[in-house]
């Protein structure tokens, strides 16, 4: 790499760091002053304008073009049907990818709520946070999707449970699919790929390391396929609904993978 390239490339990052923690610190403090005159049966909807807009702004600034094919469904609203969105995980830009096209509620691991301003972020706009380690924290976290799908919310869930590199699909994690079906919310599967050269996969680093080099890209083309939503009821078997919407991302990876490029 030429010297140039490498100034090139820090400044990039630098540029774009600080430009996350910019506006992320600008937006919050904003978001919340401006719920706080919200009448409450118009928060979840002031909300989820709010975090698509930071989102979109996020992928403006780190140069990130989405190829979208299939129904981006209109966003549910309080005391309509809820919606789990179950999704590929392959890198931390799939947050801002998802809320940028479907809005919502993320399901996050529990240590993003202690990260430096976007641990405050998440906080901020509701996140759904879980600690895989403790039962405990895992049948409080199924309670809360089953709570807010029934409501009427939308939940983006990585079923997989963390980071992979490929496209391999790996087993999910049936307890959401538990809670979705009790709330008789309807499943919405979704499938994402980046280019193999976009070193887009978060895996055996931390966060800081990952957004640093993902910042120095001139720019990440990911593909987002959306497939038809699932309805679900109380009382169906859980295990064949697991094994479909699995089968159906499978599928829809594949065609994400065909729209961006190997």
């Amino acid at each position: 790499m030429s010297l140039v390239s490498l100034i090139q490339d820090r400044t990039r990052q630098a540029l774009r760091t600080g430009g996350l923690v910019g506006l992320t610190g600008t937006m919050i403090p904003i978001l919340i002053a401006h719920l706080e005159r919200t009448p409450a049966a118009e928060k979840d909807v002031v909300r989820d304008l709010w975090v698509r807009r930071w989102a979109r702004a996020l992928l403006g600034l780190f140069a990130v073009t989405l190829v979208i094919e299939g129904n981006v469904l209109p966003p549910t609203r309080p005391g309509g049907r809820g919606r789990l969105i179950v999704v590929n995980h392959r890198s931390v830009i799939d947050i801002g990818v998802m809320l940028a096209t479907f809005g919502g509620t993320m399901v996050s691991r529990a240590d993003v709520a202690t990260w430096p301003v976007l641990g405050a972020a998440a906080r901020a706009v509701g996140t759904v946070f879980v600690d895989r380690a403790s039962k405990k924290s895992g049948a409080a976290t199924l309670r809360a999707i089953q709570r807010r799908l029934e409501e009427g919310e939308t939940i983006v869930l990585f079923p997989e449970g963390t980071t992979f590199a490929g496209d391999a699909v790996h087993p999910f994690h049936p307890g959401s699919f538990v809670a979705a079906a009790r709330a008789g919310a309807e499943i919405l599967p979704v499938g994402l790929a980046y280019p193999a050269a976009s070193g887009a996969a978060y895996i055996d680093e931390s966060f800081m390391t990952h957004l640093g080099r993902i910042a120095m890209n001139t720019g990440t083309r990911t593909a987002v396929v959306v497939g038809a939503p699932v309805s679900t009821q109380p009382g169906m078997k859980v295990g064949p609904l697991v094994a479909e919407i699995q089968a159906e991302v499978v599928r829809l990876v594949g065609r994400a993978r065909e729209l961006c490029g190997p």
